[in-house]
This record gives structure tokens, sequence and C-alpha cells, in this order.
């Protein structure tokens, strides 16, 4: 069956970061998604030329100067057959191509126009270039993350880029969808990365509030700072994640080590918190991280094999589940989440596939002018 997004048009004007990933995860759930791609793109550092983005998956690339009035106009015409609107540019630059709210709403009122920024649209940092590592640092995060006496450790762009960021834009977009239903009309959506990582960070708000947050990295319950919430080396180097927060699955933790009856300090007791550390460090030094996996399979303890990448994409829980899946001979995260009605798990959406501004015009029913060069 068709995704429950289905029908949906979509124009995500091209760049890097959460539009893109917040643009594939539409495509994913059955939105037909044009991604409007510069001439020369600028590609992802590190990336060679040519290498397959994956985040470009299910939806087609357009290539088109939005500098040029031919190309221009035609974008427009897209835009005023369009449900949605995606851009990631810095405050500004959308107006200054003659892409902003105000000219494809008056094109379009129903239009959902959905704005993704790092800093907001607003503010004296609003115009400055900025990364996942820069929202995280300003908003308290990132200086949470990281063990105590270390430096912090910036979690690889998925905090700001991705929860922060392309999830935050795509909770604007559909609860606009949403009330577009009712009202008739879209709207603009203002999304920026340090709103969404500071609403992410909520609980420990909670934990501050409660004077239950110590700032000082490696000192909580959830950052290192507790031992049933850690990570352990094993005999062969590798490593289990613990994560026995609540009295039940510490008390399965112990059983499972061994230390049910070794008269350990209580759970909760911060003075004995170094005591357990010791002990479970110790412990778990004589096992291999397989053979600990294989103890704790059946237990509910909370305790995990930290896996790579690779090794994820072969464990029997993500395969059962086809978390991971192979298009075009390249590995990468199925969609999600799954739809009953649209028969469970997702289709597998093709990789990103070029097309003309003129061919999605004609299928879009757009007219098409041709414009002299």
């Amino acid at each position: 069956m068709p995704g429950p997004l289905n029908d949906l048009r979509v124009v995500e004007l091209g760049g890097m970061g959460p539009v893109p990933h917040a643009a594939m995860v539409l495509a994913d759930l059955g939105a037909d998604v044009v991604r409007i791609e510069r001439p020369a793109p600028t590609l992802i550092p590190g990336i060679p030329h040519g290498a397959q983005d994956v985040v470009l998956r299910g939806r087609r690339l357009v290539t088109a100067d939005l500098r040029d009035p031919g190309d221009h106009e035609q974008v427009l015409r897209l835009i005023r057959d369009a449900d949605v609107v995606l851009e990631g540019f810095r405050p500004g630059a959308a107006e200054r191509l003659n892409l902003g709210p105000r000219e494809c709403v008056e094109l379009n009122p129903r239009l959902v126009y959905g704005r993704m920024t790092g800093w907001g649209q607003e503010g004296e940092l609003s115009a400055r270039a900025g990364h996942d590592i820069n929202y995280l640092a300003l908003t308290g995060v990132l200086g949470a993350l990281g063990r105590a006496g270390n430096l912090p450790c910036p979690p690889m762009g998925l905090v700001a880029d991705g929860g922060g960021g392309s999830m935050l834009l795509l909770v604007g977009v559909l609860a606009a969808l949403w009330e577009r239903e009712r009202s008739g009309v879209g709207d603009v959506i203002d999304a920026a990365m340090i709103d969404g990582v500071s609403l992410l960070s909520q609980m420990i708000w909670t934990f501050k509030a409660a004077g239950q947050w110590i700032d000082q990295r490696g000192s909580n319950l959830t950052d290192s700072g507790a031992p049933f919430y850690d990570t352990y080396e094993t005999s062969d180097g590798g490593l289990v994640a613990v994560g026995a927060l609540e009295p039940a699955f510490f008390a399965a933790l112990l059983e499972g080590l061994g230390l049910a009856d070794a008269g350990l300090p209580d759970q909760y007791d911060r003075e004995g918190w170094p005591v357990l550390r010791a002990r479970f460090t110790s412990v778990f030094r004589q096992n291999t991280r397989d053979e600990w996996a294989e103890t704790f399979r059946h237990v509910d303890a909370c305790v995990s094999p930290v896996l790579s990448f690779d090794e994820a994409s072969e464990h029997p829980q993500l395969k059962k589940r086809g978390s991971i899946v192979t298009i075009d001979g390249v590995v990468q995260s199925a969609p999600a989440p799954r739809f009953a009605r649209h028969g469970g798990v997702m289709a597998t959406p093709p990789s990103g596939a070029e097309a003309s501004l003129r061919e999605v015009a004609e299928e879009w029913s757009v007219p098409v002018r041709v414009v002299s060069r």
C-alpha cells in the first residue's frame, strides 16, 4: 500500500543537515518529495565527490539555478502546487532569492513553509554559521556530555541536527498540515536547533528543579556518574552497556554478575558508588563481551553488548525488525515508524533519482514556459 503521506507534495530547497533528513523521512512515509539542487551542490565534508548520500533517498533530485529567472519561475510554479516547502538557509537567504514565505504563501495560501535554522530567525547569533556541536554548547547540553575529568564528547551530529533539528521540523510541519485540514490555510514553521535541543533536555531541567542534577560531567544518574548506568570493558576488549536504573533491574544485574550476596552498598547511596563501580569493573573483565551478552540474554537487567555499525546490521533483533536495509548495494537505516494499515513495515524507498524541472512540472500539472537562453 502507499505510505500514509501518499499524494503529499513537498519541495525541498537543497542543503545539508536537518532539512535533507526531514525530507527523507517524509519521502519514506510516501510523500512525493522533489529536492532542488544547485548546479554545484555543496558536498558533505569528508564524503568523496560522486559518493552516494543515502539521506537523499526516496525523492527526485532536480538541478536548478535559483538565480536564473527561468529556473526560478519553474520552482515557484512547483511551489504553487506543493503542500510543503522545506528550507534550511540562514535567515534572509530565502528572501533574497525571492523564495521566502511571503512570496510562496502569496502563490499558495495552503502552503506549509518549514524553515530550519541553528540559532533561530532572530537574535544576535541568527546570521552566524554553526553546526551541531555549537548548538549543543550554547544550550548547556554539550557541557554535560562526557566523563568526569574529560573534555565534552560531541555525539556525532545526532542530537542537534537529528533530534532537535529534523524531528522538531517534522513535528511542526505535520502539526500545521493537521491544522490546515480545519482552517484551510497553511503556516510558516520556525524551527531552530537550539529550541529543539532545549526541548530534548527537558528531563534534565526536571532533575535540576528537584535538586537532583549536579552541573559537573559524569556526576549524575544518566551521564556515566552512576555505576549502574555506564559501560564496562570485558576480557576481550569489548564493551557492555548497563542501564539498570530501577531497583528490580539493579537486583537482576547483581544476580547476573554473581554479586547478589556480596554485601554491596545500596544502589542509590552515592557514597557507595565507587565501591559498586570497582566491583562491576572487576567482574565484567572476567568474561568476553559476547559471553556477558549470553548471560544476560534472557534477564531483565538492561545489559547489552556495545556493537559496531557492522555488527548492528547483523544483530538478530535488528534483522527481525528489518531496521537496517540494503538499497542499491548500500547498507542504511530502514524507514520508521511502521503503520499497521499500510502493511506494517514501510516499503523500501529507492535511491534518489535525478529528474528535470520539466518532468516534475508536467507530472504535477504545472504549466511550463520555455525560456530562451
